[in-house]
């Protein structure tokens, strides 16, 4: 039977940890690498929900996208979190384990499916990080450069996003009757790179967590963007690394069986 670490290593043959931003935390975050794993359950966030689901279904290890933390912790408090996910990892031997940053820019990671998803043709690393094989042109790193299948408006665009992701409702910044034909994408919160995204040349720019000012920015450059959410562009991880790890799995003849958590909803309600 495989260990967490075995399992780990795995994760960084799909998404390797030494791509993952200087600031973030991916890993592992509780647990012995000793530990052995016939079950686990794939998550966005670290949740005493998603825990609970674990412990139900007896899965020696939970993999989210998102980190349990971010930045030390001065104490461990055992009634809230990150204590209450850590105690429940020690008692019932669940390891904890993320796929963060270096997700988002590995090649074949989580923006190369989200452009899938949104039937965007990738034909470039936004922010190129790490060449992995120079004669093959394989670049990783943040957000992708793409084309969007033919010219439309941004209205057109964010109704086809909508579709394509099963959403209620996206924001769109500029005017509606913009073409658009290429686009920019980052999963996650992409408010950072909207510098970069406007010195691009490109027509649009789909991300989560744009702020006003950001927004404000893109409108007086003419330019547009889709603002998908934080939670829409990320939650498609967890079918990402199910397929990725299982692809592995298999290969190696592990006998590890996946279980999906998806009972996890955007934070942000509307009312």
């Amino acid at each position: 039977m495989p260990t967490v670490k075995q399992v780990i290593d795995i994760i960084d043959q799909i998404a390797p940890f030494s791509l993952a931003e200087s600031w973030d935390n991916s890993g592992l975050q509780a647990g012995d690498p000793g530990w052995q794993v016939s079950k686990l359950l794939i998550a966005l966030d670290i949740t005493d929900k998603a825990l609970a689901e674990a412990e139900k279904l007896g899965c020696d290890m939970l993999i989210t996208h998102h980190p349990l933390m971010m930045s030390p912790e001065k104490q461990i408090d055992f009634s809230r979190m990150p204590g209450t996910a850590i105690l429940t990892s020690a008692r019932s031997r669940i390891a904890l384990v993320c796929a963060h940053t270096n997700l988002d820019k590995a090649q074949d990671g989580l923006n190369d499916y989200l452009a899938q998803k949104l039937d965007i043709f990738c034909t470039h690393v936004f922010l190129a990080d790490v060449m992995e094989d120079d004669s093959a042109g394989q670049v990783q790193g943040l957000g992708r450069i793409g084309q969007i299948g033919g010219s439309m408006t941004l209205e057109q665009l964010g109704l086809r996003i909508k579709e394509k992701l099963g959403i209620a409702r996206v924001r769109i910044i500029g005017n509606p009757g913009n073409m658009v034909s290429t686009a920019v994408l980052c999963s996650g919160s992409g408010g950072s790179l909207t510098t970069h995204f406007l010195g691009s040349g490109m027509d649009v720019y789909i991300t989560g967590d744009l702020k006003y000012h950001e927004a404000r920015d893109i409108e007086s450059h003419g330019k547009s963007a889709v603002d998908v959410g934080h939670f829409y562009s990320e939650s498609i991880a967890i079918e990402l690394l199910k397929i990725r790890l299982g692809q592995v799995f298999d290969a190696l003849g592990y006998q590890i069986v996946i279980h999906t958590y998806d009972q996890e909803q955007d934070p942000f309600l509307t009312i």
